[in-house]
């Protein structure tokens, strides 16, 4: 068969040529043409045939643009408002000097003493030719005002790093600080006040400090002042040598003989007083305000002052308000992360200070000014109108971007026709994915609804530990943001190289955690002293010798991470101690060819399982359980009916540290009053209840037997004691188990006053206070005259009320061993019942073969 096939189909062939060429040429050409012809016209069908997805994509898109061509705006919108800042209020004490050189050092005498020389000497009252030189400054500030300059004064002691102590101790030693200038501003001339004073060893002739603005030296200050005296000398900072961010360093270079000098020597020393200064003369500029630019000017991460929001109050308070307010104060408190912000609630706009923003939130029968701004599309009765006079959708979101007070004072507008459409509004400033597309200073909101960004998982924070139990060093975010990279130290005195190492609220180390570290280093190291180690919040946990006299790549070193230390604000430090092989002269060392780099692959392995005690104010202060997922989506913040303002600004103080401690795409969490809330809200969502007792929403707090209560006329009651208090104008932070799910907790910001209330919104703002809070009950009480910067300035006294209830997620093994640890009692009870039963099993067995041998 197979040999037959092939020549059957070339007999074919060849029969079918021989009929091909008997036929009649004319016949071949018609069946040509017909067959171009079939061929043509299927092709004329198919270009002009409407298959049902075009059909239905163009039907789509021409809907849309029709939607789109009903919003009538002006063709000729204003021009976009200019926000003009103004010049910070002129500081009550006068701006150092301009005059004499840049390097001079002048002493302020003082009441002679005999101090040791390694001690700090005070400084006594200014002498007459000081009074002298303060005069001078004023007249020279008075100068730099008529050429239209404003002047900014900078303290080093506004910086953290600073405190009351800054000293540089050695031969050779240095420090930096760091500052940003505002992006309004033009600098036209700046220059570092130094105020100083010095170890009275120091020779005279060769001790300087030399001061460095990002990299460039620009002065050297002689330190040759006699014993208790204070230097004050002045250093000129070219104008372009400033950018968005810089840096000041301040160099010792220290000597106490004429021959040589001990790095090691006590005398060795200098202090910059904390009072020392940056000053700089500027210019602003005007700034058109536009949505490409947002969140600007309403926050700026480059501006040297606290940001001021205001809220101006609505007509009537409902909750569609309050839950716009409250999400997009969260945004701002995300982005303010580290930065102090103040908040205020204002009913009118006459009295703005310096450096005040306003927020309106509302439609225009709820907020009347917006009928007086300067805003595109105008306003009739309790409308926004078209340009055709036809009224916008109530569904339609509206921003805007205005001024008040000659431009001073920029003002952010979101508003609607409806409360539907002031939160749609809101919502897409929220999302920062939507508010990156706005710009110009107008912006509708047109799209049937905000897209809603999936939640995150429940166990993802970026500001913590991954939840998988394998991850690298560049899993983890720095604090800015970005992923952390190989990081390089140099020299004998290398600073820790340090990055966050937090916890998630939930987890619970079990033994067996490890971290791979991954290093490389230099040679010329003095292998028998230099050595790499790892320190978790300050305790140490492992080192290694640094053996190789050539140096090395990509070494590793294995340490095992201690349970009990690592926890929610943990940071673990890398230590390079790196010692050249040229021994120390006359104080110098030859260091600078030394470095040590911690690469970003050093890699994790955690033991851990998911185990935590609820209810509990230590895990509020990470957000937990209301920031799981960390778009807030399952909170729900609860306030009375006709919410009073100090109650308004609680909700705003939580709303912000909620936006501070969280950090995700999107924020949704939800806001009720009393008469809305839903059922569904209180069986699936965390709530939070604000409020003075008598108008508490969520009473089921204080229904808890045993529990602490606030009651009726000034009364407190724990367990069976029950007192009257007059006044009572302490606040309350409690925390319980829901009643209506026992999975979810609730929340009590409450107090007997509203003086007692503001207490709470203090420890809210403020973070030396807020992480205090532990138990499930904090009472709240203000010291007199209490300063922010005070960590005692509020008393607090906690106390556990109730029972905690385990939410944990373990396999059997994990379960089993929970069981031991909570119940160690039953390891010895039950091996010495084991042993008695087997004791007990062997003489029956022993008795029985005893028998039957017998």
């Amino acid at each position: 068969m197979k040999k037959r096939y092939p020549n059957l189909s070339v007999a074919l062939r060849r029969s079918l040529f021989r009929r091909l060429r008997t036929w009649n040429p004319l016949v071949l050409r018609s069946c040509l043409l017909g067959g171009l012809s079939l061929l043509t016209g299927l092709v004329v069908l198919l270009s002009h045939s409407d298959p049902s997805g075009v059909a239905l994509s163009q039907g789509i898109q021409q809907q849309e643009d029709q939607v789109i061509r009903n919003y009538k705006l002006p063709s000729a919108p204003p021009p976009a408002p200019v926000y003009q800042p103004a010049p910070e209020p002129a500081p009550a004490e006068p701006a150092p000097a301009q005059d004499s050189t840049p390097v001079e050092s002048r002493p302020i005498e003082s009441a002679p003493a005999q101090p040791n020389s390694s001690d700090k000497p005070e400084p006594d009252k200014p002498n007459d030719a000081t009074k002298d030189k303060l005069e001078d400054e004023k007249s020279i500030t008075e100068v730099a005002s008529l050429r239209g300059l404003n002047r900014y004064v900078l303290e080093f002691n506004r910086s953290p790093a600073i405190g009351n102590r800054f000293r540089l101790q050695g031969v050779y030693a240095e420090s930096r600080l760091g500052f940003t200038r505002p992006r309004t501003w033009q600098i036209k001339t700046a220059k570092v006040l130094v105020r100083f004073r010095h170890s009275p060893d120091l020779a005279a002739g060769k001790s300087n400090l030399i001061v460095r603005v990002n990299d460039t030296s620009v002065g050297s200050i002689p330190l040759n002042l006699k014993q208790a005296q204070i230097g004050e000398s002045i250093v000129e900072i070219p104008a372009n040598l400033l950018q968005d961010y810089n840096e000041i360093t301040l160099v010792a270079q220290q000597q106490n003989t004429s021959n040589c000098s001990s790095a090691q020597d006590d005398k060795l020393w200098t202090e910059v007083l904390p009072d020392s200064k940056v000053v700089m003369d500027y210019q602003t500029k005007g700034f058109p305000l536009d949505f490409s630019r947002y969140p600007y000017p309403f926050f700026d991460n480059l501006a040297l002052d606290t940001a001021k929001i205001n809220y101006l109050m609505p007509a009537q308070t409902n909750s569609e308000w309050l839950q716009a307010a409250s999400r997009f104060h969260s945004y701002m408190g995300r982005l303010a992360d580290f930065r102090p912000m103040e908040t205020a609630l204002v009913k009118e706009v006459k009295n703005f200070q310096w450096n005040d923003r306003l927020v309106v939130i509302g439609t225009p029968d709820e907020q009347p000014l917006l009928k007086s701004l300067k805003l595109p599309l105008a306003i009739s009765g309790k409308q926004f109108l078209q340009a055709d006079k036809a009224p916008l959708p109530d569904d339609v979101g509206i921003l805007a971007l205005s001024t008040l007070k000659n431009g001073t004072v920029p003002v952010l507008v979101i508003s609607g026709n409806s409360p539907a459409g002031v939160t749609k509004a809101a919502q897409f400033l929220v999302q920062a994915q939507d508010s990156q597309i706005g710009t110009g200073q107008f912006i509708l909101v047109t799209s049937d609804q905000v897209p809603e960004i999936a939640s995150p998982a429940v166990r993802d924070w970026p500001k913590y530990l991954p939840g998988r139990s394998q991850f690298n060093l560049s899993d983890l975010r720095g604090n800015d943001g970005k992923p952390f990279q190989d990081v390089t130290v140099r020299g004998s005195s290398a600073p820790r190289i340090d990055f966050d190492f937090r916890a998630l609220p939930d987890d619970r180390f079990i033994r067996g955690s490890t971290m791979t570290v991954r290093y490389s280093y230099s040679g010329q190291v003095d292998t028998s002293k230099s050595t790499i180690s790892v320190v978790v919040d300050g305790v140490g946990i492992g080192s290694k010798k640094l053996s190789n006299d050539n140096g090395a790549s990509q070494e590793t070193f294995v340490v095992d991470l201690p349970a009990d230390l690592i926890t929610p604000t943990s940071k673990i430090g890398v230590d390079f101690r790196l010692v050249p092989k040229a021994p120390e002269q006359c104080g110098q060392v030859t260091d600078q060819q030394l470095w040590g780099t911690l690469h970003k692959d050093s890699s994790f392995s955690l033991n851990r399982e998911i185990s935590v005690q609820l209810p509990d104010l230590k895990l509020f202060t990470t957000g937990y359980p209301f920031a799981a997922p960390q778009d807030l989506s399952r909170m729900a913040i609860v306030l009375p009916d006709k919410p009073s303002e100090t109650e308004v600004m609680t909700l705003l103080k939580l709303s912000e540290r909620m936006g501070r401690i969280s950090q995700a795409k999107s924020v949704r969490q939800e806001v009720y009053t009393t008469s809305k809330l839903q059922d569904s809200a209180k069986k699936f969502k965390h709530l939070i209840g604000i409020g003075t007792r008598d108008r508490f929403p969520l009473p089921e707090v204080f229904q808890e037997k045993g529990g602490f209560k606030l009651l009726d006329s000034l009364t407190r009651q724990f367990k069976q004691t029950q007192i009257q208090t007059l006044p009572d104008s302490g606040g309350v932070v409690q925390t319980v188990l829901s009643p209506w799910n026992s999975d979810r907790v609730i929340l009590a910001l409450t107090a007997q006053t509203e003086g007692g209330l503001k207490q709470v919104q203090d420890v809210l703002n403020n973070d030396s206070w807020f992480y205090q809070l532990q138990d499930d009950t904090a009472l709240i009480s203000a010291n007199p005259n209490t300063s922010p910067y005070d960590s005692n300035g509020y008393q607090f006294q906690f106390f556990r009320q109730s029972e905690q209830r385990s939410l944990e997620n373990l396999n059997p093994i994990s379960r089993m061993r929970r069981v031991f640890q909570n119940n160690w009692w039953l390891l010895p009870s039950g091996i010495i019942g084991l042993s008695i039963l087997l004791y007990g099993i062997a003489q029956l067995y022993l008795k029985r073969v005893a028998g039957e041998s017998s």
